[in-house]
């Protein structure tokens, strides 16, 4: 493998022209400038980024820690922090918390221990202690997809209290009236947000929600099915179980399915956290879909602002409605007319 003294000797120059012209140093001759990246290209010359970080006090690379790799939307997110982060010269490394905040404070710690520059977080749970401890030590961190109240990071999100809105008013003008909930974790402000939006849209169309239709879940398939399974057990089943995440809907459509019930004749689904996957459900699933690529790449951008000595400011985004099938919707026809709500 090629050295720095290899690229000197190579270019005809020194090892601190070299140096210079690796850290893009203005005191360097065009000539010189053109000899060594050419220098670099023959032999293949990759520079040492420990040695350089030792030396700038910066890796180039940032944190992302995520709530649960498995679920489509923060893969569809970690995505795109990866691909903004890369055109804006830095690297990703990749944590997933699982929903535990143990796990959440481990790969914080492993990763300021790697000398990253800075941490994305969606919080676990309402946070950790370490992360928590890490925000308040000045560590450049942004939020995405779930913050703290109090905590003073610039949050990255998605409002989906709209969509939500429209859902049950949409869910209403199809004539449904017994609607239930699958609720995130309220310890975390997506959970609590989501079941709150809700709640207060049912109050909207006087509709009553009893205890009964509010199921608490974990943003996991599994507590999807049990609760659904509950609903079903009621004297009288709601007629619409929403889920407030996409591996709890998809739960959820496992228990209907079990029970040889059939989704929209016998009980209708909708889902927050639109996935690809949905599109392809027999039937389409009705849900809310956030603009999880620009989360990502938003979040990006406010994170390298604060490493970079720019003021980050939080960036919220609207989700939608996303209508399909699930609910009891008609079949589209070839001349339907498109709306803004609706996409498939």
């Amino acid at each position: 493998m090629a050295s720095i003294k290899d690229v000197a000797a190579e270019a005809g120059v020194s090892v601190a022209t070299v140096s210079r012209v690796l850290n893009d140093h203005p005191s360097v001759s065009e000539d010189a400038r053109t000899r060594v990246l050419a220098a670099v290209q023959t032999l293949g010359y990759r520079p040492n980024a420990v040695a350089r970080s030792l030396r700038t006090d910066q890796t180039r690379t940032l944190g992302l820690v995520i709530s649960d790799v498995l679920n489509p939307y923060f893969t569809e997110l970690a995505r795109s922090v990866e691909e903004e982060a890369r055109a804006l010269g830095y690297s990703v490394i990749i944590g997933n918390a699982d929903e535990r905040p143990d796990l959440q404070d481990h790969h914080v710690r492993t990763l300021l221990d790697r000398r990253i520059d800075g941490l994305l977080v969606s919080p676990a749970d309402g946070g950790s202690p370490g992360m928590l401890d890490a925000a308040r030590a000045g560590t450049p961190m942004v939020f995405v997809d779930r913050w703290i109240p109090g905590v003073d990071v610039p949050v990255v999100r998605a409002d989906g209290r709209t969509a939500v809105r429209d859902l049950v008013a949409h869910l209403h003008g199809l004539g449904h009236r017994r609607l239930a909930i699958i609720a995130g974790p309220a310890a975390t402000t997506t959970g609590s947000e989501r079941v709150e939006a809700f709640r207060e849209a049912m109050a909207e169309h006087g509709l009553p929600l009893p205890d009964a239709y509010i199921g608490q879940g974990d943003f996991q398939a599994e507590s999807g099915r049990r609760v659904t399974e509950g609903f079903l057990d009621l004297p009288e089943p709601p007629e619409v179980v929403f889920a407030a995440d996409n591996l709890m809907a998809l739960g959820a459509l496992d228990a209907v399915r079990a029970r040889g019930l059939r989704v929209p004749e016998d009980i209708a689904l909708a889902a927050f956290d639109d996935i690809p996957w949905f599109v392809h459900t027999d039937p389409p699933i009705t849900a809310v879909a956030q603009p999880t690529g620009e989360l990502g790449r938003a979040a990006v951008r406010a994170l390298v602002d604060r490493i970079e000595g720019r003021l980050p400011q939080s960036v919220t985004l609207a989700a939608r409605l996303v209508v399909r099938r699930s609910c009891g919707e008609p079949a589209p026809t070839p001349h339907s007319p498109v709306t803004n709500r609706s996409t498939s």
